[in-house]
């Protein structure tokens, strides 16, 4: 593949960066520790010495010793911070990827490209050149700034990145580990969304300790992302389907593994998914539409597609009898079937199919497959997106049509997300739930009435749910809200549904709010924390349960406000132009953070809910005396969520106060967020977690931290001097 190939979009101008004096210094400073300085250099075009003479320049750590997880687990964490700094060419090395590795990454990785704004700047080529005396004296300022800050011991992490991973362990249940749904599945913490059968060698996404923790915790069952051609190849089409033996194989023993531990693992696929445009060459009559640069597959000009389908299926469940079963989503954002997006008007050949048939036919063919060969897995049927068009307010008719063309048998379940449906009125604006909700506790009347419909027809019922964290804060383990939790809980077992996904992506840390399954927050408190320490626990975690119901829902507020970045997010003294993306880059766009919500309410939302929580840690910090590791953990985690939350309000008073001209409020505001991001800073240099989500790797580094400082630092003192 040539480089040329990789997408571009409309490709504009890169955002400024004033508060560094020269670009190639900023790529340095990014990428410090995180790739080995003989790259740095390569990509400089310098040698080593002059590198790293350059980093001490800055006051960057010394120690030259790189993490190598950044390159194999932490690659979208460094596509993200070299976006806007480095063309392509130069990010192929910084990553080590082939051009075929990057497209791939940025097609078929939960959206990459999508989350990326759909455009790639047209960066320049940076070079390292010798600093003018007034560069050298920018640099030193920096320099001086990072050690009044960042003195010796503490640039470097205490808890190296990725290091969670060797932490899971056993724990001692706090309930009766009398889970009363028929059963339970979660995604891997380990697992990404990229091609994580084919990389397993490289980075296991279920390994033993954290199965060991899972299966303590009362967990059954565990999803992973899988791509079925690249497991089971299209017949004349085998050369799209490289490395599919390996996949397989190591599907194998992560089944075995997980068996080992009562757990099952079922496997999520978006099918039929489309197919490189070189495969159409080969098979023009299964192209239907043409989107992002493919094609659609269209099961009505090709029918072979859905006997394709039901032969994958039953090879994968013949080959792999361990797995659990499936987990089928048959309208998404990402191009499949020919009506994926509601466009399916736009296919001659099945624009007059009814949507409903289309989407049945897939799920029946994969059933036919799949219980030809294991008659007891599970067919989870979820109705995401479920509706006749993409604004369809009345969405329960649609799904019943869908449900009554399923198969009828008594392992095919429909999925609901609970809280899809919900009306509510944070801050007097009223809003009709979608999805990722925690704040707002399910399930909502029209997932119920679902329910109910798939029941009455024999099929069994799953609510999908987040219990530790959400698209409203996911770059820690858990929101420390248990009895928002257990109210949602208490209400789905009300609600007779039979089981229970507990998370998407997100939200799969073995611990936290998961305990709630089998127990209520003052039992957690009790085997948890000492008796004179559990009732300070139970008072905070109300606290924050209540602060947090005051959190502005909408789906476009928790993905394109900065709410999971934080402190990270650059503060902007100038607009930069850029629109906020899909829990990608923030950056300034204060109209698509507040979404429906007036900018007077939406920043007043995150003032209260900051304000708060702040409450809650103080009841925390009151606590003298010497406490357990999980106390600590527990402060730990409540003051990095009190750093985004204080953080967001503070980002949108920023930017409401720079677009009316109010240098004094941006002083307040630059002022503590440059406090807050030294906060959280000292919050992630010991704990491995913090910032880190499995679909996106980690939201920051400490090197974004100290640029931030940084930032804060230059905007006090340069543009609002």
């Amino acid at each position: 593949m040539n480089i040329s190939e990789l997408p571009c979009g409309s490709a504009p101008a890169p955002a400024a960066y004033p508060y560094f004096p020269t670009r190639w210094q900023h790529v340095l400073y990014r990428n410090w520790s995180l790739v080995p300085p003989e790259v740095l250099a390569d990509i400089l075009n310098c040698d080593v010495t002059a590198v790293i003479t350059a980093a001490q320049e800055l006051g960057l750590p010394g120690n030259t010793a790189t993490v190598p997880q950044w390159r194999t687990s932490g690659y979208l964490t460094l596509i993200r911070n070299n976006w806007q700094l480095l063309d392509y060419e130069q990010l192929l090395k910084l990553l080590d990827f082939t051009p075929e590795r990057l497209a791939y990454t940025l097609k078929e990785e939960d959206f990459c490209f999508y989350k990326l704004g759909q455009l790639k700047p047209a960066c320049p080529k940076v070079r390292y050149t010798p600093l003018t005396p007034e560069q050298q004296k920018r640099t030193e300022q920096i320099r001086e700034l990072m050690l009044k800050h960042f003195p010796g011991e503490l640039q470097e992490y205490v808890e190296p990145p990725f290091a969670f991973t060797g932490k899971y362990h056993s724990l001692e249940p706090a309930g009766n580990n009398q889970d009363t749904f028929e059963f339970n599945f979660i995604h891997s913490y380990a697992a990404s969304c990229g091609d994580v059968l084919g990389e397993a060698e490289l980075c296991d996404p279920v390994p033993e300790n954290l199965l060991a923790q899972y299966a303590s915790m009362g967990i059954k069952g565990v999803w992973l992302h899988a791509l079925l051609y690249l497991l089971c190849p299209i017949p004349g089409a085998e050369e799209f389907s490289a490395g599919h033996d390996l996949r397989l194989k190591n599907l194998q023993l992560i089944a075995q593994r997980c068996a080992k531990y009562g757990i099952k693992i079922y496997l999520y696929l978006n099918e039929p998914r489309s197919m490189p445009p070189a495969f159409y060459e080969k098979f023009p009559h299964w192209g239907g539409r043409s989107v992002r640069g493919t094609r659609t597959l269209c099961t009505a000009a090709a029918p072979e597609i859905l006997e394709y389908l039901e032969h994958a299926m039953r090879f994968l469940f013949t080959q792999v009898p361990e797995l659990g079963g499936a987990l089928t989503i048959t309208m998404s954002e990402n191009p499949t079937h020919c009506h994926f997006d509601y466009h399916g008007s736009e296919c001659p050949m099945c624009r007059n199919i009814p949507q409903e048939k289309i989407i049945a036919d897939i799920n029946r063919a994969m059933e036919r497959g799949m219980h030809a060969a294991a008659p007891d897995a599970r067919m989870l049927c979820f109705d995401w997106a479920w509706r006749r068009s993409e604004n369809d307010s009345e969405v329960i008719s649609f799904k019943k049509k869908v449900i009554d063309l399923l198969p009828k048998n008594k392992n095919v379940y429909v999925v609901s997300v609970s809280e899809w449906g919900l009306i509510t009125r944070v801050g007097g604006v009223e809003q009709y739930l979608v999805d990722y909700s925690i704040s707002q506790p399910g399930p909502a009347e029209e997932a119920k009435a679902v329910w109910q419909y798939a029941k009455a027809v024999g099929l069994g019922t799953v609510a999908k749910i987040q219990i530790n964290n959400s698209w409203e804060l996911s770059a820690i383990p858990n929101i420390p809200v248990p009895y928002l939790v257990k109210k949602h809980l208490d209400n789905l077992r009300a609600s007779g549904v039979d089981g229970v996904m507990l998370s998407w992506t997100l939200g799969g840390y073995p611990g936290g709010n998961l305990e709630m399954l089998n127990a209520s927050p003052e039992e957690i408190a009790a085997v948890r924390f000492a008796p004179e320490i559990a009732g300070k626990v139970v008072q905070a975690w109300k606290i924050f349960s209540d602060a947090f119901s005051e959190f502005p829902f909408n789906v476009n507020v928790i993905y394109t406000a900065p709410v999971n970045y934080g402190p990270m997010n650059i503060l902007h003294a100038k607009s930069t132009g850029y629109q906020a993306t899909m829990v990608g880059f923030p950056y300034d766009d204060l109209n698509s953070w507040r979404a429906v919500y007036p900018e007077d309410i939406f920043i007043s939302q995150f003032q209260k809910l900051s304000e708060k929580w702040a409450e809650g840690i103080a009841v925390l910090e009151s606590v003298s005396g010497n406490t357990n590791a999980g106390f600590a953990e527990l402060l730990r985690i409540s003051t990095a969520a009190y750093c985004h939350f204080r953080s967001t309000f503070l980002q949108s008073f920023f930017v409401r106060a720079r677009n009316a001209g109010d240098r004094e409020t941006m002083r307040k505001c630059a002022t503590e967020e440059q406090t807050l991001a030294i906060k959280l800073y000292h919050i992630a240099r010991v704990d491995s977690r913090i910032g880190f989500e499995a679909s996106n790797h980690y939201y920051y580094t400490l090197n974004d931290l100290r640029e931030k400082v940084i930032n804060c630092d230059y905007i006090l003192n340069e543009e609002l001097s």
